[in-house]
């Protein structure tokens, strides 16, 4: 299972998100095609631009809750103070990723930034 953790400004595109998440699978070396789920945080899994990006990069789209994100937050990368201020957790990408990927899920690596978007990419056993 290999999932992409995408955190984002209210305001993200699309085009941001998919430009993030295709940036940290080149940086990792990660073909597009062998990932399984793009995964953000429940709040904002219903948004346009989640959506939109979610069906350009041909996978499901997981919203997951803020208490789940909570339990995975001390094996973050990079912690963000503007993520843990907002909303509770030290990071939505990097935490989205690992519970996405499964319990015994691991980060490849920090997560990739752009302007608007950030990207960690997790894999493990999904179950």
């Amino acid at each position: 299972m290999i999932a992409a953790g995408v955190g984002s400004r209210r305001d993200v595109s699309a085009e941001e998100i998919e430009r993030v998440v295709r940036l940290a699978l080149e940086t990792f070396r990660i073909p597009a095609a062998s990932v399984d789920v793009l995964a953000t945080e429940a709040g904002k899994s219903g948004t346009a631009a989640y959506v939109e990006a979610a069906q350009r990069l041909a996978v499901p789209l997981l919203g997951v809750s803020s208490a789940r994100l909570g339990e995975v937050a001390d094996r973050v990368i990079t912690p963000s103070a503007r993520a843990l201020a907002t909303k509770g957790v030290p990071s939505i990408a990097e935490a989205a990723a690992l519970c996405a990927a499964g319990a015994k899920a691991r980060l490849l690596g920090a997560r990739v930034a752009t302007a608007r978007a950030t990207c960690a990419i997790a894999i493990g056993n999904a179950s």
